[in-house]
């Protein structure tokens, strides 16, 4: 059976239900009935070069959703409608810890099951643990407590979820088939499926920072996910976001944690950071029924910022799951810091005319930040912080950004890094806009 699934696949034909869900079931079975590592491996080869039609990638999705536990909200007593966010990847992209209370704090319910980072994008789950004893897999009646009292939750995914997906990207992993757009895509919304959304907005990144490095990439993938959701009886929007640049002010996971805390309590929002944010919060609000409009949403989530309602819920979803219980005091000093910390700084005049984003996020892991392999240890410390932004004025001697390392040799090739990692110009770079696309306007 399997051989005749992945020649049919390898032949350019289009796979029904049930042989999709034979694949499935042999992701996830025991003895004679599991898939092999080989098989599986031809079958995701097959459908990277064949691709699949819109219907095998919604039974695809469908299939996986149900390989394992599908949650089940109806008995939590919620009161507003369960919506979530998920980004594609990038660096410096915190996002999600300022979006989540931003939108619980507009009445949603965000159960927001994150990653870790792999590669050279951050995960939000090791940016939620640089806070000493914040759970990221907590009991479901804790986490049912915790989404009562703040409206949301940043957790990772139990193992009991999708657990096929589970298994298909490890094996994807290491052969070569992660690019597939109808793998991706079913991979993303099987986990968002199986976490019992009532609605989901995607941001797909775009640029040099990001898994999509061009906009015909991005839209394939921002269709497929918005078409596939909608297939699967999912409300989805999409929208395609600049990753040209880091995303905000800092890349790495405590420096990042600080920053979203500065964002939330007002004391520093870099526009880029703020207009992403804002965007994603209009689409959730809106698409959830919280708001009657794109206008509307956003004075609602401006108003959650203003009135610190959504550091409120920040903080006590923080301290819900097991973290520190003073995030918002001012003498706050819950975050480890690196013991150096060096200016590196500009050689001569001129303008930031572009950034090799992913470098830096390379540089962030090669400083002991980020991981290669699933099972590498991080050290939150590390990372870059008052990075300057494209386009912005420099004069020789004024700081690009600073390096946090744990040691003065790693401080020394990370500041390297970054010098390599920008281009100075005489004459600045034209301005772009940092939302590119939204589905909701096509």
């Amino acid at each position: 059976m399997p051989a005749e699934v992945i020649r049919a696949k390898r032949d350019g034909g289009t796979l029904d239900a049930a042989q999709i869900g034979a694949f499935v079931d042999g992701l996830t079975g025991r003895g004679e009935a599991r898939w092999t590592e080989g098989q599986v491996a031809a079958l995701a080869m097959a459908v990277l070069l064949k691709g699949m039609q819109r219907d095998e990638c919604i039974a695809l999705t469908q299939a996986m959703t149900h390989s394992g536990t599908v949650l089940d909200w109806s008995h939590a007593g919620f009161e507003g409608p369960i919506v979530d966010k998920h980004s594609t990847g990038g660096v410096g992209d915190k996002v999600s810890l300022m979006l989540a209370p931003i939108v619980a704090a507009c009445g949603g319910v965000v159960p927001m099951v994150s990653g870790r980072g792999l590669g050279h994008t951050g995960g939000t789950l090791d940016k939620m643990q640089s806070l000493a004893g914040y759970e990221v897999a907590p009991a479901k009646g804790r986490l049912v407590r915790v989404l009562r009292d703040t409206g949301c939750a940043i957790v990772g995914a139990s193992a009991r979820v999708a657990p096929a997906d589970r298994r298909l990207y490890a094996i994807r992993d290491v052969t070569a088939t992660v690019e597939s757009v109808p793998l991706i895509t079913a991979s993303i919304l099987s986990k968002k499926l199986a976490a019992g959304l009532e609605a989901l907005v995607m941001d797909v990144k775009v640029g040099n920072g990001a898994f999509c490095t061009t906009m015909d990439q991005a839209r394939e993938l921002a269709d497929s996910l918005a078409e596939v959701a909608a297939g699967a009886g999912l409300a989805t929007r999409a929208l395609i976001t600049d990753m040209n640049q880091v995303l905000g002010t800092t890349a790495g996971n405590a420096l990042e944690m600080r920053e979203a805390i500065g964002f939330l309590t007002g004391q520093a929002r870099e526009p880029r950071l703020l207009e992403v944010t804002l965007a994603l919060a209009a689409q959730m609000l809106e698409l959830s029924g919280l708001a009657p409009n794109p206008v509307d949403a956003e004075a609602q989530a401006r108003q959650a910022l203003a009135s610190g309602a959504a550091a409120e819920r920040f903080a006590r979803m923080v301290a819900g799951l097991g973290g520190p219980k003073n995030l918002l005091a001012p003498d706050f000093a819950g975050l480890a810091q690196a013991p150096v910390v060096i200016d590196v700084l500009a050689s001569r005049d001129g303008f930031i005319a572009a950034m090799d984003t992913r470098a830096i996020g390379v540089a962030v892991i090669a400083l002991g930040g980020g991981r290669l392999h699933a099972d590498d240890a991080i050290d939150p410390r590390v990372g870059f912080s008052d990075l300057r932004c494209v386009g912005a004025r420099l004069q020789r001697g004024e700081s690009l950004g600073r390096v946090h390392a744990r040691s003065q040799a790693d401080a020394a090739v990370a500041g390297e890094r970054l010098i390599t990692a920008l281009r100075i110009d005489e004459k600045p770079p034209p301005a772009t806009p940092t939302v590119l696309w939204s589905s909701a306007r096509g």
